[in-house]
């Protein structure tokens, strides 16, 4: 039996977007779990806390899903390093949107720092 791959799509979603919600529902058919990851930054000054935006995503994930796909998605606050929520959730991907060419650039440098810093991820 193959192992479960699991997921990992963190953001703000303060507030959650059309964008997000796409996102997600590609996610699912790639992964066996999925934890969207509401990351907690008050450098960014968020709409809403952490508690509202999990709830907030929570709703629209149940309009989104059937009852099945919606088992297996969770969402959860987290505070630490993404590469450390990853390693908690045991998770073997992180789900990332693009808007532009630079959003790559930033993506693909922070993955070369997260594989320096733990290559065995």
């Amino acid at each position: 039996m193959s192992k479960e791959r699991i997921g990992v799509y963190p953001g703000t979603f303060d507030p959650m977007t059309n964008g997000h919600a796409d996102i997600i529902l590609r996610a699912v058919k790639v992964v066996d779990r999925l934890v969207i990851g509401v990351a907690r930054n008050i450098g960014k000054g968020p709409l809403f806390s952490s508690e509202e935006r999990v709830e907030i995503v929570n709703e629209e994930i149940d309009h989104l899903v059937d009852a099945a796909t919606r088992k297996r998605i969770e969402v959860r606050a987290f505070e630490n390093l993404l590469m450390h929520f990853a390693m908690e959730t045991g998770a073997s991907v992180i789900l990332r949107g693009l808007r532009a060419v630079s959003d790559f650039e930033y993506e693909f440098q922070m993955a070369a720092m997260n594989n320096r810093l733990n290559p065995k991820v």
